[in-house]
């Protein structure tokens, strides 16, 4: 809070105030956390956006550039940057080549989804369709946000360049709460388009390509590699292209992470607890969660 009220001071010309408090309306805690902010703005334009985003000088701009007259919401998907060891670049392989190019794929299709991380709205036009309060109709507040623009007619359009997430020292446990936690909360919301995420990494055409080879009596390792070769270098060449984080050590942690897809993947259908920077929701095998430990914050 000190640092807050701090800031406050420094810029005594900005009206702002500092709002605490828990008010729940979902079982979502970070969506409760947002209720006080979003009912006391007063201006047209409101960024919802988590604190662990890097957002440069031209943050705001950025995301107004990418408004149309067509748009609902205006969303980044998170870039992983600065890792520190080789679970962060895990991090950064599911983040970055993984999950940031099928999300821009999506949306070159016509099936922009929302990302949590940033968010712009139009106050007036969500206020008009049930204000913060109707994205707790599903347990995550992107998954509700991407039905209400959709219903409306509208679209989730992307940033032209996302902004980064640093990252840091991960571990193989934070990885692995963390992947399984969205494929749930995937599985519950978009059952349909969850399905078929079996089939993305390296594992699958990996596995059928050797089946083949072996039933027509060529080299398994010449197979394995022609495979990887076609399923990693694009992904290097994507990142290079981009900007993104880039070692000789992401194809390696390409392949740990396709290795962890199908796990995760199995694990999404199953119900059960997941923990929320300290807060523990029940995902059950529908759209509905239960908090039953949320404590209080800004």
């Amino acid at each position: 809070v000190g640092p807050i009220t701090d800031a406050i001071a420094l810029f005594p010309a900005v009206p702002a105030r500092l709002l605490v408090g828990d008010d729940r309306i979902s079982g979502n805690p970070k969506l409760n956390n947002c209720v006080k902010g979003w009912e006391a703005a007063r201006h047209r334009w409101v960024i919802l956006a988590d604190s662990n985003v890097l957002m440069p000088r031209d943050y705001v701009q950025h995301l107004m550039a990418a408004w149309r007259p067509e748009t609902g919401l205006v969303c980044s998907t998170p870039i992983g940057s600065r890792p520190d060891g080789f679970w962060a670049e895990v991090e950064c392989a599911f983040l970055n080549t993984l999950q940031a190019r099928w999300q821009y794929t999506g949306e070159a299709l016509g099936l922009g989804f929302a990302q949590g991380k940033s968010m712009l709205w139009n106050k007036p036009m969500l206020d008009a369709n049930g204000g913060i309060r109707a994205l707790a109709a599903e347990i995550a507040e992107d998954a509700a946000a991407t039905k209400l623009v959709n219903g409306l007619g509208l679209r989730v359009n992307l940033v032209g360049s996302p902004f980064e997430q640093p990252l840091g020292l991960r571990r193989l446990g934070e990885i692995w709460s963390r992947q399984a936690r969205w494929a749930r909360l995937r599985r519950v919301t978009f059952p349909l388009f969850f399905a078929p995420e079996l089939l993305i990494g390296a594992a699958p055409p990996l596995v059928l390509a050797l089946v083949a080879a072996a039933g027509a009596g060529f080299s398994l390792s010449a197979t394995a590699l022609a495979v990887l070769v076609v399923a990693y270098l694009p992904e290097c060449a994507l990142a290079s292209a981009k900007g993104w984080h880039l070692s000789l050590r992401m194809i390696p942690a390409m392949m740990v992470r396709d290795c962890i897809l199908p796990i995760v993947w199995a694990r999404g259908w199953l119900s059960g607890a997941v923990d929320w920077r300290g807060n523990t929701m029940t995902i059950h095998t529908s759209a509905v969660a239960e908090l039953e430990e949320t404590p209080s914050g800004a």
